[in-house]
């Protein structure tokens, strides 16, 4: 259906009425759709055994080095990267991020 944009637009009862009842129900279609996905979810982790399950609390530590001379970061990934991987110097973006 084919709409004038330009036209004045309709400030008709039932249209927006009907307009309401659609979106309740993509709502209530979208609600049963999570909560199957969440059912599902459940169904399959019980049905996995994760080996490191219980691990998931523990706090990781681990040691960041400061950039290092030979070292720059890419203005576009943002990852730290050898010098080796510099595509361009003006711009300091490195080869992945410029090909």
């Amino acid at each position: 259906m084919a709409r004038d944009f330009d036209a004045r637009r309709s400030t008709d009862v039932e249209e927006d009425e009907l307009q309401e009842q659609s979106l309740e129900t993509l709502k209530a279609q979208r609600a049963g759709a999570a909560a199957d996905l969440g059912d599902d979810m459940d169904a399959l982790e019980a049905e996995l055994d994760l080996p490191d399950a219980e691990v998931r609390d523990e706090e990781l530590s681990l040691r960041v080095l400061p950039r290092q001379a030979d070292e720059f970061t890419c203005t576009q990934c943002f990852l730290v990267q050898h010098r080796s991987q510099l595509a361009d110097p003006r711009r300091i973006v490195c080869s992945d991020c410029a090909a």
